[in-house]
């Protein structure tokens, strides 16, 4: 499934040709850099792995730096791969004008970290009865969580308090309302996953 790297800008809103508000994403999209070409014969698939945004070359092993010296590109923040059914060279440069706007595109990131929170935000529960029924504090709390005499454990996969967020979030079909290649930028409609300045991946829908 071909697409290409970017950054989440921000979110603004814009007015379509019938005066509408439409809340939208930006992203900074591309230039994305093939830094490597998997192919079927040699690999068993056909894939390109991805190159976006820079970085000093101090700052990385000297490993990633050989390898992107063998490409012949830049030191690249992150790399990412992407299944391709036609294969371009090592080196080329993908831009935002892949897309086309009123296109549908699948969005990957990464959701917000929310630290420890309780079964309330991070299942939806409704806390135990109500404070004129003698439950004292107790508005939030998970109620019982283990069995009587048998099987007297606690059984695995129960929901319970725990890390909530940061997690690998795939928004689908969302429409591409304006695409910009003179500054790099996409915008699509509604929220996409992960916070301002993080890492996310526009892949074109299978159809």
């Amino acid at each position: 499934m071909l697409g290409l790297i970017g950054k989440k800008v921000g979110m603004t809103s814009i007015f379509d040709d019938k005066g509408r508000q439409q809340n939208c994403t930006v992203i900074e999209l591309g230039p994305c850099t093939v830094v490597q070409v998997k192919k079927n014969e040699t690999d068993g698939y056909n894939a390109i792995q991805l190159g976006f945004g820079s970085k000093k070359e101090k700052n990385t092993t000297k490993a990633l730096a050989g390898h992107f010296k063998k490409a012949g590109a830049d030191v690249k923040q992150i790399l990412k791969e992407f299944r391709v059914d036609e294969l371009p060279e090592v080196g080329a440069v993908l831009n935002v004008d892949l897309f086309k706007e009123g296109e549908l595109v699948d969005v990957v990131g990464n959701s917000k970290g929310r630290g420890f929170q309780g079964v309330v935000k991070r299942h939806g529960f409704n806390g135990v009865g109500s404070r004129t029924h003698g439950q004292h504090d107790r508005e939030r709390a998970p109620g019982s969580v283990g069995s009587s005499s048998y099987p007297s454990r606690v059984l695995k996969g129960l929901r319970m308090a725990g890390q909530h967020g940061d997690t690998r979030v795939t928004t689908k079909n969302i429409q591409v309302v304006k695409v910009m290649p003179e500054s790099n930028l996409i915008l699509v409609r509604g929220s996409v996953p992960g916070a301002t300045n993080s890492f996310v991946q526009v892949l074109k829908t299978s159809k």
